[in-house]
């Protein structure tokens, strides 16, 4: 084993995957600078510059992957997914479907997701339920450098389109440009055990749609991805010292989602947080419930994600998104319920 952070252990598995295989490139703004190590050890031809235009250069992606290549497509933002919408939702989603399955689409669209640093609610965005809803596509979230790289690997592997979200806390490039290296006065809560971690020698594929068990608990299970399964984490010990025994799953893949492995677990303790930095109305936690509900579970249920657009205001915020404090205060409720 060795330790890696975050964002290197991504760049280390498409590392390893484009040295196996001379189909995957990777595109977008910046990604000469941004994948320096790619480039140097890659090319040119390889990791490629694009103009600032993500409807032209996801539309060229999906192009590519149709004739032959294994693109890596980056966006820099998810928000920014919206400019070039229509090649991921009427083209590379459906095209497997429309065609029989005699056209396959093995593109990766890799992109940065979350907030909780004070960029404003068009910079901070999750969305990854929004992507989730697209029938054909699937959508990874790690949250964990082992995690990260071989869900990456598999992305890269995948014979239809994935969409691979880091989140921003995660990612010790962006912390960078944010925070200490930028902007001086912002303040956020990185997660240690998330932004660096040990990984294997060589990168193996992740089964994508297969949840993971962090934690074991008997009261209650807490269900997350990304950032927010660290505020889980930290949120289960606060509660056992309160005498509440909780569990925690990251279920690392929303599309495909681990229905089983959520409708397990429900049905140990009988209650079920959700935590989801994407917007509560529609999205992943009302989905959730549904599952357990249609297995025919008793379940006590509440969730803990972003009610309205994000603020610019810090101070504002930080009460918009899921904190650990949120969810310790939800999870008493719903054992007190």
């Amino acid at each position: 084993m060795r330790t890696m952070s975050f964002a290197n252990a991504i760049d280390d598995a498409l590392a390893q995957g484009m040295s196996s295989d001379p189909r995957i490139i990777v595109m977008g703004e910046d990604v000469q600078g941004l994948r320096s190590s790619l480039l140097v050890r890659f090319g040119p031809l390889r990791v490629r510059n694009t103009p600032i235009s993500e409807s032209a250069f996801l539309g060229a992606g999906v192009a590519a992957a149709m004739a032959g290549m294994r693109p890596v497509v980056e966006i820099m933002l998810v928000d920014f997914i919206g400019v070039a919408v229509d090649a991921l939702l009427n083209h590379a989603a459906k095209i497997e479907a429309f065609s029989g399955g005699r056209w396959k689409v093995p593109l990766v669209v890799r992109s940065a997701a979350g907030g909780g640093y004070g960029d404003g609610g068009q910079h901070e965005q999750s969305l990854w339920g929004w992507l989730a809803h697209i029938p054909g596509l699937s959508v990874v979230v790690p949250s964990n450098p082992a995690d990260a790289g071989g869900l990456m690997l598999a992305a890269l592997q995948h014979d239809s389109p994935v969409v691979f979200l880091e989140h921003k806390l995660l990612a010790e490039n962006w912390l960078s440009s944010l925070g200490a290296g930028g902007r001086k006065t912002v303040q956020y809560d990185v997660p240690e055990h998330g932004a660096k971690g040990p990984v294997p020698k060589v990168w193996t594929p992740l089964p994508i749609g297969q949840a993971a068990t962090h934690r074991q608990g008997s009261d209650l299970t807490l269900v997350s991805v990304g950032v927010g399964v660290h505020r889980c984490l930290e949120a289960a010990q606060g509660l056992q010292r309160q005498g509440v025994s909780a569990g925690v799953m990251d279920l690392r893949t929303l599309s495909p989602l681990d229905k089983r492995a959520v409708c397990e677990a429900v049905s140990q303790t009988g209650r079920l947080l959700v935590v989801d930095e994407d917007y509560e109305e529609f999205g992943l936690s009302g989905e959730l419930a549904a599952v357990v509900l249609e297995a025919g579970i008793p379940v006590r249920y509440s969730r803990v994600c972003s009610q309205t657009t994000i603020p610019y205001a810090r101070q504002l915020e930080d009460q918009v998104l899921p904190s650990t404090a949120a969810i310790i205060r939800a999870a008493l409720n719903l054992m007190e319920y």
